[in-house]
């Protein structure tokens, strides 16, 4: 049984994967620090959802076999590299970060050291125990002020508006590093607009969502026109499953150091979109809401907010080439999923 393990395992996209990996036959031992930058309750709950008691942690750990999991930091560095000691993983996945563009502008040190430094932990630990694989979760904020659509891997990134943005950037440029100097293979994820059942409070389809079921206004910005390539949690976690297997391998014959393409190196290192393929407008998006609650949604329209792009749209076929899969839920079955959750745990969370 292959170990692997999963960083923010009782985040919004950590929790599906778990879930999905535990059901697939691997060991998972998920890792998170169950901090409150959104209640701390919806996390617990989240763990609850995988088996996990947490009224029965005994120094902060829980195993039940499938699952272990271990509230810690991955500012952490010693704790971190006594569980790689420990477990000796075949996988890793890191999806623990500080999330939210917006935050980002009020406390961008956050971002360094959780994402930059938390990350360095990461890789260090995996220099020091090595893995098979190291997936990562990057984003579509890496594409910052390009227009040029849809987005590519195969584009530079050199132009983030926000520090969160600019921090998955630099997660890709210390995984290539390390790829290239310690050979750890890594696949870099650039998550576009992820939604599903149990998502995060701060996200659009909940406050949406929340706000409508008041009878409350939502804001939405730059007055409407905006898109995005909404993808559904459950594509991105097969997605990531099927790549577990797949590291890349070094001195890929495609790469040309003379012309070097972003997404490859001649390290074992590479860069893939996960998205839609399909931007939807965000008006198309709050009707699909409006919809699945059979209620109207009374809208104040702003400007567009410091950090936010006018849209996005991936280009997921190196993806698709990769692992034989392309996100494809569609919006209206995806949004439903979510407003059902959403009014069992009404009130909660």
């Amino acid at each position: 049984m292959k170990k692997v393990l999963i960083t923010g395992a009782a985040g919004f996209i950590g929790h599906h994967l778990a879930k999905l990996l535990a059901q697939s036959d691997f060991h998972v031992v998920g890792i998170d620090n169950l901090n409150n930058y959104y209640a701390p309750a919806l996390k617990l709950a989240r763990l609850k959802d995988l088996g996990i008691n947490t009224s029965e942690f005994v120094d902060n750990k829980s195993y039940h076999g499938q699952i272990d999991f271990i509230k810690t930091d991955l500012r952490d560095a010693e704790q971190l590299k006594e569980l790689f000691r420990i477990f000796r993983f075949d996988y890793v996945v890191n999806l623990a970060a500080q999330a939210g563009v917006r935050y980002s502008l009020e406390n961008p040190q956050s971002y360094i050291d959780n994402n930059i430094t938390g990350f360095l932990n990461i890789l260090e630990a995996c220099r020091a125990y090595p893995v098979e694989h190291l997936l990562y979760a990057s984003s579509s904020s890496v594409y910052g002020l390009s227009e040029e659509i849809p987005f590519s891997v195969h584009a530079h990134t050199d132009h983030p508006i926000a520090m969160y943005a600019a921090s998955k950037k630099a997660n890709e440029m210390m995984a290539h590093s390390y790829a290239h100097l310690f050979g750890i293979p890594s696949t870099g994820l650039r998550f576009f607009t992820v939604y599903g059942p149990w998502g995060r409070p701060d996200m659009a389809l909940h406050i949406f969502t929340k706000a409508m079921v008041e009878e409350k206004p939502i804001e939405v910005y730059n007055h409407g026109d905006m898109s995005r390539d909404f993808t559904y949690v459950a594509d991105i976690v097969e997605s990531i499953k099927r790549l577990l297997p797949k590291a890349p391998q070094k001195n890929n014959p495609v790469f040309n150091a003379k012309k070097p393409d972003p997404a490859i190196s001649s390290a074992p290192y590479q860069i893939f979109n996960i998205g839609n393929n399909s931007p939807v407008a965000l008006m198309d998006f709050i009707h699909a809401i409006e919809k699945s609650l059979g209620k109207k949604a009374n809208i104040n329209f702003k400007d567009i907010q410091p950090g936010d792009v006018p849209r996005t749209y991936a280009d997921v076929q190196s993806l698709f080439d990769y692992i034989n899969y392309k996100p494809a839920t569609p919006i209206k079955v995806g949004v439903q999923a979510f407003v059902d959750k959403y009014l069992e745990l009404k009130g909660r969370y």
